[in-house]
């Protein structure tokens, strides 16, 4: 600091003086500030004996800028414009952190989006932003931060670790369920089977059973797990019930429940990032989306 250099007066003076500018009268800004007359006077007093010339021409209707005080003022203005726009660059540096979420569209209408307004919240607050499809997006090369993906694990290039287990059981429309009413799993095989993509879950409840599987013509694919659900519900064929994730759908359905055994599924979601992700906000949504399903587990 140079020591010659004269203390500035206080930003709050200087604001007082292109407030009074701004409004005229002394009068009028002590009753927009909510300051007194007097304050007004001392505060602009202060400027113009700092400065060492009159910045205001006083007169019976109120005050006007002298030249000087036309240059000076413009001077301070553009000063706190400066101001302004830093406080706002800086505060844009410091917004929210956002992480990139990737899920299938089942995933996110059956689980995520009732839990997303809770999993942002917190401290810090984090802007989760999802994207559903189908395809896996790749993070390895940064197209998303985080990706759930359904399946046994061990992909390549990527760490992952379980998120939700599932366990299934059959279901049906409430007609359906009448007539399979104490059938046996073999009976039950008798109907359409619906699924998504993937019969790794049908195959490993048969095999609980003792029957095998085979695909055929009458069972119904559709590559959304919502839409295996409406399709039950619609009475086309037997579901498989995947809890705890559909559990709240299922519960609003008119779906039945065709038999008391339920097995575990072999295939599990899984939380996917790049290798050796370190960024404190990937891993708090990556932590929170662990207390989610262990709170979802346990009701």
């Amino acid at each position: 600091m140079n020591p010659s250099h004269r203390a500035r007066p206080p930003l709050a003076n200087l604001e007082t003086v292109c407030l009074v500018a701004r409004s005229g009268s002394f009068t009028a800004a002590a009753e927009a500030s909510g300051l007194t007359h007097g304050a007004i006077s001392r505060r602009v007093g202060a400027v113009e004996n700092w400065l060492g010339c009159a910045l205001f021409d006083r007169h019976a209707r109120g005050v006007s800028l002298t030249c000087d005080g036309q240059r000076f003022l413009g001077r301070i203005e553009h000063a706190f414009d400066v101001i302004d726009a830093a406080a706002d660059q800086w505060h844009q540096s410091r917004k929210a952190p956002a992480v990139r979420l990737s899920v299938v569209p089942s995933f996110a209408k059956l689980w995520l989006l009732e839990r997303l307004r809770s999993l942002e919240a917190g401290e810090p607050f984090i802007d989760i932003q999802v994207t559903t499809e189908h395809r896996n997006a790749d993070v390895s090369a940064g197209e998303v931060d985080i990706a759930l993906r359904y399946g046994r694990g061990g992909w390549a290039s990527v760490d992952a670790e379980p998120l939700m287990s599932e366990r299934l059981y059959p279901i049906a429309s409430p007609d359906i369920a009448q007539r399979l009413e104490g059938a046996s799993a073999a009976d039950m095989l008798a109907m359409p089977l619906l699924h998504d993509s993937d019969l790794t879950g049908w195959r490993a409840w048969c095999n609980a059973q003792g029957v095998s599987l085979r695909p055929r013509a009458r069972d119904r694919r559709f590559e959304d797990y919502t839409v295996v659900l409406a399709a039950a519900d619609a009475g086309l064929g037997i579901a498989l019930a995947r809890a705890p994730l559909a559990d709240d759908w299922i519960a609003r359905s008119r779906l039945k429940r065709l038999s008391n055994i339920e097995v575990e599924c072999p295939l599990k979601y899984h939380v996917v990032t790049a290798k050796r992700e370190k960024r404190p906000e990937v891993l708090e949504v990556i932590a929170r989306l662990h207390e989610a399903a262990r709170a979802g587990a346990r009701t």
